[in-house]
């Protein structure tokens, strides 16, 4: 269903009262951090794009063909592809880094676009992610829970009362907690792949 986030125009303009509200440092925060080969999951109209370190190699992956063309507007030597998280289209140990800037609440099944996200990143590679989770406090989730089914289809996919910093854990990744910042229901961290089991 389209909703806020594929309407390019509309999901810039509230992105753009966010980022003055204080979401511009924690974007470049996001972005900073990132070395080598680069996958910006869910790079939307591309707002990360222009701010990644020089030096790295960056691709941007959306589902939604809208918003591409729009990055394409802003960042215009970035190469550009249209998947979802669930299905990278890359092979195996291929990025360096993948940034995830308010995301995986929008991705239909977060434990499988984890496990891509897995599969694609090097040995040493590093998730970077900036995400809205569960509040914390029971009132906060109630409210969550309440207004998700109508909050989802406004804005097209995502889902306010998700604990994606949870998700993340469980679907094998170790967060270094020198680099998460918890801010109310907005978490910025890094992560790397644990080791898998061998079979």
């Amino acid at each position: 269903m389209r909703g806020v986030e594929q309407i390019p125009w509309l999901y810039d303009a509230l992105m753009a009262l966010a980022e003055v509200a204080g979401l511009r440092s924690w974007r470049r925060w996001l972005a900073s951090g990132a070395r080598g080969r680069v996958l910006d999951v869910g790079c939307g109209t591309g707002r990360n794009l222009p701010l990644f370190p020089v030096g790295t190699r960056v691709v941007g992956l959306d589902p939604c063909r809208q918003t591409l063309l729009k990055a394409r507007r802003r960042a215009g030597g970035v190469p550009l592809v249209q998947a979802r998280a669930e299905t990278l289209p890359f092979r195996d140990g291929v990025f360096d880094t993948v940034v995830s800037g308010l995301v995986f609440c929008s991705v239909g099944d977060p434990r499988r676009g984890l496990d891509e996200v897995r599969r694609v990143l090097g040995p040493e590679g590093r998730l970077r992610m900036l995400e809205h989770v569960r509040a914390r406090r029971p009132w906060g989730a109630r409210l969550q829970d309440a207004i998700q089914p109508a909050w989802t289809r406004l804005t097209g996919g995502c889902h306010p009362n998700r604990d994606t910093e949870a998700v993340v854990q469980a679907s094998g990744f170790s967060i270094d907690r020198g680099s998460h910042r918890a801010e109310r229901d907005l978490r910025r961290f890094e992560a790397r792949p644990q080791a898998r089991a061998a079979r």
